[in-house]
């Protein structure tokens, strides 16, 4: 990804800002409460619905083991309908090759169509930074843009925001886990990604590519010079994680910010990226994998209720992954990016997290002091404080400590069988 979220603050300090932003909240909550109540009821007309999340899971996953096969495939499919297929390893390279490709044409303005992949990249700057001039054709992308703002959500892009002819050369910027082997599984996305999106039935337009138009004849439907550019920039180090890889099967539909207690909170530009909300917390990190704070804090952004994999259209288990991060952060693990292996720098707080459960660790191995323990602790409950001293004052300042109970578990399971004996 690009460099752009260096230096950006972590997910808690960003997302304090935004939660006193009472317009944006009102913003959000009408929005995203609209958008979920629609989409329960248009998947509740599928009565194969839970048939078809698993079917699209298991294409992406089949595509995911054999990526390499059908990238390959596609690459030769392209060619020989007269398209031109590049490579692109990072943002970088992936800008440098559309930059040539437009000044090889001579023109010096694109009409840009809504695409993560390009903002991602940060493909408008490129071209911005080149002379060349965007413009983009989704009228939220177009507000946001003229605004000289971000988006702050998949595919609502302005929703922070209250209302206030084919081409000549067509290229395509694609993440290489965006591929599917055959048009029969495009079909199980056809049917899930309008439903867990917009609510609809169906999308309103999907545009099909199959070659170059003059090349083809009079009567050839495409654009004179086709360039396929196929973006890595992280997915293939995201692909190494057993865990982790199941986020490359996101079809972009944002159901899962619209059911997300946080986002619906902090909104979209907390979250320091263009993927925002849970899926943006499970795949940010691991694509961009720099070590940044605002990466060490993106697992954190969850309180892991499991309603974003509840309405994942293709089940991923996004809880699984924040849990399997926040571990790797915690351990300051390491991270393979671009054949360079890094760490993540843990965030502040994360040493005493793990002094805290080193101490547990000791304390759970040994029975009889844990036992004596929970006896004292019992017995001083009256004294226990409702709010915690020091470094714990943050987590008690929005909640109260639970009460020590009268006697522990164990005692209490003692004293019953006994009872019942």
């Amino acid at each position: 990804m690009t460099t752009a979220h260096l230096g950006m603050p972590s997910f808690p300090a960003a997302a304090r800002e935004a939660v006193r932003d009472g317009v944006l909240r009102a913003n959000l909550r009408h929005a995203t409460h609209t958008i979920r109540d629609k989409r329960a009821r248009a998947v509740a007309e599928l009565a194969d619905w839970d048939r078809l999340r698993a079917a699209g899971a298991a294409v992406k996953d089949h595509t995911l083991r054999h990526l390499d096969h059908y990238l390959l495939q596609l690459e030769a499919a392209v060619t020989a309908a007269g398209g031109t297929v590049h490579w692109a390893v990072d943002a970088d390279e992936a800008n440098r090759i559309v930059t040539e490709l437009v000044r090889a044409t001579g023109e010096r303005e694109v009409v840009k169509v809504k695409s993560m992949a390009t903002q991602e990249i940060g493909l408008n700057e490129a071209l911005e930074a080149a002379g060349i001039t965007a413009y983009e054709t989704d009228l939220a992308e177009l507000i946001v843009q003229l605004g000289h703002d971000r988006p702050s959500h998949i595919l609502v892009p302005a929703i922070h925001r209250n209302r206030a002819p084919l081409p000549e050369t067509l290229i395509s910027v694609v993440g290489i886990e965006k591929v599917v082997p055959t048009f029969r599984d495009l079909e199980i996305f056809l049917q899930t990604l309008p439903r867990s999106s917009t609510a609809e039935r169906m999308n309103p337009y999907t545009t099909m590519w199959t070659g170059l138009g003059p090349a083809r004849g009079a009567d050839g439907d495409g654009p004179a010079a086709f360039h396929l550019v196929l973006l890595d920039n992280g997915r293939t180090d995201t692909l190494a994680d057993e865990t982790g890889r199941q986020a490359l099967r996101c079809i972009r539909c944002s159901a899962c910010l619209n059911v997300c207690p946080v986002y619906e909170r902090a909104g979209g530009h907390a979250y320091g990226s263009v993927y925002p909300g849970p899926i943006g917390a499970v795949l940010s990190p691991q694509l961009r994998g720099t070590g940044s704070e605002i990466d060490a804090s993106l697992p954190y952004a969850s309180t892991l209720c499991g309603a974003c994999y509840e309405v994942c259209p293709v089940a991923i288990d996004i809880p699984e992954i924040l849990v399997h991060l926040r571990e790797r952060v915690a351990q300051g693990g390491p991270v393979t990016r671009d054949g360079i292996r890094v760490r993540i720098r843990p965030a502040h707080g994360h040493t005493a997290e793990r002094a805290a459960m080193r101490a547990a660790r000791l304390l759970l191995d040994r029975p009889a002091a844990l036992r004596a323990g929970e006896r004292l602790l019992a017995r001083a409950r009256r004294l226990a404080p409702r709010r915690l001293p020091g470094p714990g004052r943050a987590w008690t300042d929005t909640r109260d400590l639970p009460d020590v109970p009268a006697e522990s578990f164990r005692d209490w399971w003692t004293r019953e069988r006994g009872t019942q004996q």
